[in-house]
């Protein structure tokens, strides 16, 4: 139940985790935005990543971007959170390889219901307009709900997702880039997809610090109701 669901802050602010993975750097720029925006709701942000699973030879050899700041997540601190924000470049219609590893890695706190009640979004990158971005993120919502987790999307109020003056990535489902350019070249989040990143992140944040309030006065109005009286239980010997 819902009811079940604790905040991870004990008080007003609400926390929240941007857990990413960037080859190249476009998931990364994204997650900085969705930080910005969720911070602009009052939240404390914190920005991981997932470890890589290249081997470090293939990474130099491929060009994958290896000074990102972001710290390495551990799955152990994910309850820590009232909200996790999944960022994943898509692989053939799904998420990497090495964001898959690290949910594949929280057996145990499904086991134990540690993530029931939290709140769940993602945002994804693809080299092309029809890359899979939309099924990359609807697969990621399959994993969090079996987490138990409430899914939280972009939605229409974001009006920049209706855009056609302009090629542009972003959906309901989550915010999302381009990588390529269409020549073969790189391509960096435009300005359109850095603030629908920013919009997802401040709405991923009010929406948990909203469900954090709620439950914060379920829980308290449930301990302050007086214990029901116990019902008489009947003598079973007087039945016929």
């Amino acid at each position: 139940m819902i009811t079940s669901y604790r905040p991870a802050a004990a008080g007003p602010s609400t926390r929240v985790l941007i857990l990413y993975y960037s080859s190249y750097g476009h998931i990364e720029a994204m997650a900085h935005a969705e930080a910005e925006g969720a911070k602009q709701a009052g939240a404390d942000v914190v920005v991981k990543r997932v470890p890589e699973l290249v081997p470090e030879g293939v990474t130099i050899k491929s060009g994958y971007k290896l000074d990102q700041a972001a710290p390495i997540a551990t799955v152990a601190e994910l309850p820590d959170y009232d909200a996790i924000i999944i960022g994943t470049p898509t692989r053939f219609g799904n998420m990497a390889a090495q964001m898959k590893n690290f949910l594949d890695r929280t057996g145990g706190l499904w086991g134990q219901d540690k993530l029931v009640g939290k709140i769940g979004s993602v945002f994804t990158s693809s080299g092309s307009q029809h890359g899979g971005q939309e099924s990359t993120i609807l697969s990621a919502h399959v994993v969090l709900l079996h987490l138990g987790m409430l899914i939280v999307g972009l939605p229409y109020t974001f009006k920049g997702q209706l855009r056609m003056d302009e090629i542009t990535g972003s959906s309901p489902y989550g915010a999302s880039t381009l990588a390529e350019d269409g020549n073969g070249g790189d391509r960096r989040p435009s300005a359109n997809e850095l603030s629908a990143a920013r919009f997802q992140g401040r709405h991923v944040a009010e929406v948990a610090l909203a469900l954090a309030r709620g439950c914060r006065h379920l829980h308290r109005e449930r301990d302050s109701r007086p214990l029901a009286p116990a019902s008489p239980r009947s003598d079973a010997s007087s039945r016929p």
